[in-house]
């Protein structure tokens, strides 16, 4: 029995150890930074309507090659569309003035705990009396948060975790609500190569889910622990939030799936939808 014990707690140090090793490593890579919180508003936020704030601050791991990837993608959507866009990582933007100026916020890739109390009040405000959020993959995907609301109402779900050895997998994406025009331009089953999230539980019900993924194409293992999700595995769904709307997609953790023309038209209906100016109402899924 003691010879078990001390097996253990051998374990537990090694792998303590390694964690340890892997996070340093990670911050010498630029991949993670310490939390920076925001005070000051960015000056002369002017823009015209249709407008989309684009927000991509990073207090955890940073996306150092999917973060400008998809900023260029969101530029190419707002030039081909009229859009006003207004980039910027600085959270203090996040206050009633500046967010009444635009349809929708976009967050690119935001991790980590990155809003002060009062700028978690104005984004909640913001979204109930009718704002719209895109988030795009890393702003779900934090291991735990410190503001639950985000969780519970505009995500929906607790990220758990991604496979690795291999991270980046091929695997099958099946749409769930092929009449939505997010989606409609897809095959029914759409293959492609990403890191694939799992949370906690499926969103479902209270929200419309637009694509999910066959846990049968892919090994979804992290470091030999199972986070398979078993047959109602979504990745990208939205939902109606007080007046406003939200729509999440946990794809794009590498800078070429923002080159991918189907991706790309996923984003470009998704901001258009979550702005309330498509025509497409406001539903939850039809289980409701």
């Amino acid at each position: 029995m003691k010879i078990i014990r001390r097996t253990l707690l051998v374990l537990l140090a090694v792998v303590a150890l390694l964690g340890t090793l892997i996070y340093f490593f990670l911050r010498a890579q630029g991949l993670f930074r310490d939390p920076v919180y925001d005070q000051d508003a960015p000056q002369n936020v002017n823009v015209e309507s249709p407008a989309i704030l684009v927000f991509d601050k990073t207090n955890g791991f940073i996306h150092k090659d999917a973060i400008p990837a998809a900023n260029d993608l969101l530029a190419r959507l707002a030039e081909a569309n009229g859009w006003h866009i207004y980039q910027t990582d600085n959270a203090a933007i996040h206050n009633t003035a500046d967010l009444s100026k635009f349809d929708v916020i976009v967050w690119n890739n935001v991790s980590g705990d990155v809003l002060t109390e009062a700028q978690r009040q104005a984004f909640e405000r913001y979204l109930r009396s009718g704002g719209g959020y895109v988030g795009l993959h890393a702003s779900g995907g934090d291991p735990e948060y410190a503001w639950s609301w985000y969780v519970s109402d505009v995500i929906k779900a607790q990220f758990k975790g991604h496979p690795m050895f291999p991270q980046k997998q091929s695997a099958t994406l099946t749409v769930d609500a092929p009449e939505d025009p997010i989606v409609a331009h897809l095959p029914h089953t759409w293959v492609m190569a990403d890191e694939w999230y799992s949370f906690d539980k499926s969103p479902r019900p209270g929200v419309e889910v637009l694509l999910s993924i066959d846990e049968a194409s892919y090994s979804p293992k992290m470091v030999g622990v199972d986070i398979s999700m078993g047959k109602d595995h979504p990745m990208m769904w939205k939902h109606c939030l007080g007046k406003g709307r939200a729509f999440y997609s946990a794809l794009g953790h590498y800078a070429e799936i923002y080159s991918d023309a189907n991706y790309s038209r996923v984003v470009e209906q998704a901001i258009a939808w979550a702005s309330g100016k498509s025509g497409e109402p406001c539903k939850l899924s039809a289980a409701q």
